[in-house]
């Protein structure tokens, strides 16, 4: 044993002297200068690349064995050496073995370090990428590289196969590149990207177990080729992390990323503040030869600053799973949550295809109870409403699907405060297409209207407070033009019940058609204060200003409820309206759509009655007064009457009619006026007098049935009303005067004097003790 002992010692001793030994030739009489031709041959012979060495090639010894190079540079063979910038370029680079291992048999590399590594990409105006050629250079030899490279996937042990050669044991302790920067330039689309400061370590490198790895560099981007001559500022410069686990599986190509953490913070050219973007997952497993990606537990974290996003950053956060198949050309995001402030929970799944050519998507959306208001504040959005609480309970459930261009919800169920819609739903991501058919309960439309101004233009314009609601936002312009002249539109809506300008709809439906600046209002009906209401329209929106023509068609309205509903006080009308009409203006905001309306509306009350006034009495009563006698029928509170129909004619705003009729039994009454809807003036002249019919209201004098009893109505619709009608006495008296100028020729003057002189004072108590006193002149005029 002892003899033993000794033998191995000495073993052991002849193999230190024969390792000192050789450090002491290799660094006395080896020039490791003498292996940069040989390096350099290697590398064209390999890669095609033109090797130029200009610092010094030196190596290391004891505790390391390691070969090191300073100041080297290479070029692609299309390139001209010297006259270009090289294609790759490192200040210093060097490779360490560990010393130990060799003793053992084994290569175990113990440090990698690169240090001011430049790399130049660039496309080319063909889309072709300068590395190319040498990526298909590499093809080609990939078989000698595997030989090469393949015990790297093994651990420690011979190499497969071989015999007396050295195994191969890569666990490299330290990798490092620092100060590194990666330049590419797109020649065709005019940009620049840079990496910059390029920092990446590992530790225990392996391929078979998880090592940690950390990297770190600057991302510069610029629209200018030429922004280093005008010193221009990047459009986007973001300075990048990223930590993580890595497993390199190189033999099957499948790389996995155990706790990955990749953080972002970046300026934006324009932009006030930074934008950090910060993905966490818990593993992410890359494998290439599969074209599979699969990420669990991810989560996105970021928060985003943007004028239009209010004046402080708004934070976001995603979670989700995701798995890819390159192959197959799909991805599944599952799990998806994104959340953010003022409740915003959005959560669904997301199924992509045809990822490399023609991406396409669905699946299902599901927001949350969430009030809109606050985030509409951020975005300074928040328009006017009536009702200060309308927008605060928003939610929506739906499948989508998709692709680059349209976003359709094919089953969406959306709650708008009170209101709940179902339905169908899509829109052009371009914000050109819009198509929808959707069905609804009930839509309060006043509460998302401006509140209504009632000393305002609208109030004043309008006279009720329904309808100055609807039009509060005056003078604005109405539509936007712009949006309207390029969308593409299809839509249907009906509705159980549809509040607007203070009216009740019930059972409407919309529907809505328009392309290429022209927009249709196909079809609108709804039932309406025990009648009903229909509408067709359109939009000529190339035109400018923009042409406005709408058919409106009201059938068998109760005319007392739709006036007590504008008016919100009791109507001094009842009865069946009927009334259509063609119509169109110019224009963008209401003034201007009021000054420019032209068309025609025809009208008629059906079963009508005028409320809490019998004209039929009044006159009747005169008439006797006249004739000097007295009425003693008892009559109805109201003035019921068989007909009533005008006809408007509208030009420039204003609306003018001579064909004002209203009959009641034995008693005409027609008029003529008009309105100007620009100053609201009007003025109406009606007079109502007795015909010859056999259910006259009372017995008349043949000779006063041509006499008629005028009424004057003038002012604004803006004023009092109590003042805007009065019975027209000087009409009155030139009618009489006329009539007691032929009674003069067949009778005495005093006789007809002494006959209405009772009358006249009876009539004092009708026509305004005024009035009575000047007719009465003039009569006594007549017949002096």
């Amino acid at each position: 044993m002892k003899r033993l002992l000794r033998t191995l010692l000495a073993a052991v001793g002849i193999l230190a002297l024969v390792a000192v030994a050789a450090v002491v030739y290799v660094t006395t009489f080896f020039d490791p200068e003498d292996l940069k031709p040989r390096l350099i041959e290697v590398v064209r012979e390999q890669s095609g690349l033109e090797l130029a060495l200009e610092g010094p090639l030196t190596w290391s010894f004891y505790p390391r064995l390691g070969v090191s190079v300073e100041k080297a540079e290479a070029w692609l063979p299309e390139q001209e050496v010297e006259e270009e910038a090289s294609f790759v370029a490192f200040r210093r680079a060097e490779v360490s073995l560990a010393f130990g291992p060799l003793l053992r048999g084994e290569i175990a590399i113990d440090g990698l370090t690169l240090d001011g590594m430049h790399l130049n990409l660039e496309r080319d105006e063909t889309g072709r990428g300068n590395w190319e050629s040498l990526m298909e250079r590499l093809a080609e030899r990939s078989e000698a590289a595997e030989e090469v490279l393949a015990p790297a996937s093994a651990t420690a042990g011979p190499v497969p196969g071989g015999e007396g050669g050295l195994a191969v044991a890569l666990n490299i302790a330290s990798v490092q590149v620092r100060d590194g920067e990666v330049t590419y330039r797109d020649l065709g689309a005019g940009q620049e990207l840079r990496l910059e400061e390029v920092g990446i370590t590992g530790s225990n490198v392996n391929p078979r177990r998880p090592f940690p790895l950390r990297a770190n560099f600057r991302l510069v981007s610029h629209d200018d080729l030429a922004w280093e001559a005008e010193e221009g500022a990047p459009r986007l410069s973001s300075d990048i992390t990223l930590e993580s686990r890595v497993t390199l599986g190189l033999a099957e190509r499948r790389y996995v990323f155990e706790a990955l953490a990749l953080n972002t913070r970046s300026r934006v050219a324009g932009l006030e503040g930074e934008q950090t973007l910060g993905l966490q997952s818990r593993q992410l497993t890359v494998d290439v030869t599969q074209g599979r990606l699969n990420l669990e537990e991810g989560r996105l974290e970021g928060s985003f600053a943007h004028p239009a996003l209010g004046d402080s950053a708004l934070p976001l956060t995603l979670v989700f799973a995701l798995e890819a198949d390159r192959d197959a050309q799909t991805a599944q995001l599952r799990d998806l949550e994104l959340t953010g402030e003022h409740g915003l929970r959005l959560s669904g799944n997301l199924n992509l295809e045809g990822l490399l050519e023609a991406p396409t998507y669905g699946g299902q959306l599901r927001l949350a109870p969430m009030s809109l208001r606050p985030w509409l504040e951020r975005f300074d959005a928040l328009p006017a409403m009536a009702d200060t609480e309308a927008l605060s309970d928003v939610a929506l459930t739906s499948p989508l699907q998709g692709d680059l261009e349209r976003l359709a919800l094919t089953g969406l169920t959306l709650v708008l405060d009170d209101s709940t819609f179902t339905g169908r739903l899509a829109a052009g991501l371009d914000g050109r297409l819009l198509d929808f058919d959707l069905q609804g309960d009930r839509l309060d439309l006043d509460a998302y209207l401006p509140p209504a101004e009632p000393d305002g233009d609208t109030a004043s314009a309008v006279g009720v407070p329904g309808i100055a609601r609807a039009h509060a936002a005056e003078p604005g312009a109405l539509l936007p033009v712009d949006w309207l002249a390029a969308l593409d539109l299809e839509g249907q809506l009906t509705l159980g019940r549809l509040t607007l300008a203070g009216l009740d709809f019930r059972d409407v439906a919309l529907a809505l058609s328009g392309r290429d600046g022209r927009q249709q209002l196909v079809d609108f009906t709804s039932s309406f204060y025990e009648g009903s209401l229909s509408a067709s329209g359109a939009l000529d929106l190339t035109r400018d200003p923009t042409h406005w023509q709408l058919a409106p068609r009201i059938d068998r309205v109760r005319t007392d409820a739709l006036l007590e509903a504008l008016g919100e006080e009791p109507s001094p009308l009842r009865g069946r309206l009927n009334a259509e009409g063609e119509l169109t203006s110019r224009g963008n905001t209401w003034p201007a759509l009021k000054r420019q309306l032209d068309g025609q509306i025809t009208s008629s009350i059906e079963d009508g009655a005028i409320l809490d006034v019998n004209v039929s009495r009044e006159l009747c009563t005169a008439v006797a007064t006249l004739e000097g006698e007295t009425s003693t029928r008892d009559w109805h509170p109201d003035t019921r009457f068989e007909r009533a129909e005008a006809s408007f004619q509208l030009r420039d705003g204003t609306a003018s009619s001579d064909d004002l009729l209203i009959t009641l039994p034995g008693i005409e009454m027609g008029g003529e006026g008009w309105l100007d809807l620009t100053s609201e003036r009007f003025e109406l002249r009606a007079a109502a007098r007795f015909v010859d019919s056999a259910d006259a209201a009372c017995r008349v004098n043949p000779r006063l049935e041509r006499v008629p009893f005028p009424v004057r109505c003038e002012g604004s619709l803006g004023g009092d009303s109590g003042e805007w009608c009065r019975f027209d006495r000087s009409a009155f008296q030139q009618t009489v005067a006329d009539l007691l100028r032929e009674e003069a020729g067949r009778r005495a003057g005093e006789e007809v004097e002494r006959r209405l002189e009772g009358a006249l004072e009876r009539l004092d108590e009708r026509v305004g003790e005024d009035a009575g006193r000047e007719l009465r002149d003039a009569l006594r005029g007549l017949f002096n």
